[in-house]
């Protein structure tokens, strides 16, 4: 398989990336034929997934709006793959020019493109680490040149967290993120589930097992264990809620019904 220019070196492109599928999903170019056929595979488990994700790109843009709108200009982006049309920088400077946004994410090719879109913006960095150790995302040089701890932040774990499993200890990994947030900040957060909209649970049962045979993990959640990682938080309104009806912008009944799987909710630190 001829290794295009963009991909680094080191990288198996016969193994599916979580980051590349969604980039495909999103109708993106930097994916990988295994990417593109597990992608394929996972929409005949799991009928609408480019719409869900479309949707989730749409909860994320007004999340970050909404941030602005209360004053919070510093974005820490983890899991934010490949760039596509309507990043979290751009969103937040269309809104405010000096926001400030590092992203983070642990696939090379979601991190290698990232830093050939963003060289020489002085206000963005882009970091290749895992949202499992806080430790190494908070205190990396990364984010202590761009980010003022000392402030409310945006964090945001958009399609993240149903991908890293109960074992990895992820309630524990977003204690330590939340112990280092000023008060005021806000956690962002979508997550799959079958709990709403249209899929059922043996679709959800589908999917993760294609994934899964990607060597990719994929967790569906329901509400009470997505809840779990807004402790200690206050629920900005609506709640936890299926995406599109997190403060949306136009009406919910033309709105396909499948993009109303899985949750979307922000919350804030006291």
């Amino acid at each position: 398989m001829e290794r295009p220019d963009w991909a680094p070196q080191g990288i198996d492109l016969s193994v599916p990336s979580v980051a590349r599928m969604y980039d495909y999903y999103l109708g993106g170019s930097h994916n990988f034929e295994a990417d593109r056929v597990a992608a394929r595979a996972a929409m005949e488990a799991f009928p609408g997934l480019p719409k869900i994700m479309q949707a989730n790109r749409a909860f994320m843009r007004r999340a970050v709006r909404y941030a602005v709108d209360r004053g919070i200009t510093q974005f820490l982006d983890i899991g934010s793959g490949i760039p596509t049309f309507g990043n979290v920088h751009e969103v937040a400077r269309a809104a405010h020019p000096g926001a400030r946004v590092l992203y983070v994410d642990r696939d090379p090719v979601a991190v290698a493109h990232s830093r050939a879109v963003l060289e020489g913006d002085p206000l963005t960095r882009v970091l290749a680490a895992d949202f499992r150790e806080p430790e190494a995302v908070l205190n990396s040089p990364e984010a202590r040149e761009l980010l003022d701890p000392d402030r409310p932040i945006a964090l945001l774990l958009v399609a993240l967290l149903h991908f890293v499993e109960d074992a990895d200890k992820p309630l524990e990994a977003m204690a330590g993120y939340r112990a280092a947030m000023a008060p005021g900040s806000l956690l962002i957060l979508t997550h799959a589930s079958t709990d709403t909209g249209p899929r059922t649970r043996e679709e959800g049962n589908a999917v993760t097992d294609v994934y899964r045979r990607g060597g990719n993990n994929l967790v569906m959640r329901n509400r009470e264990e997505v809840s779990a990682f807004f402790e200690g938080m206050e629920m900005v309104d609506p709640g936890l809620v299926p995406m599109p009806e997190w403060r949306p912008e136009g009406p919910l009944d033309q709105e396909d019904p499948v993009v109303f799987t899985g949750f979307a909710g922000v919350g804030r630190t006291a």
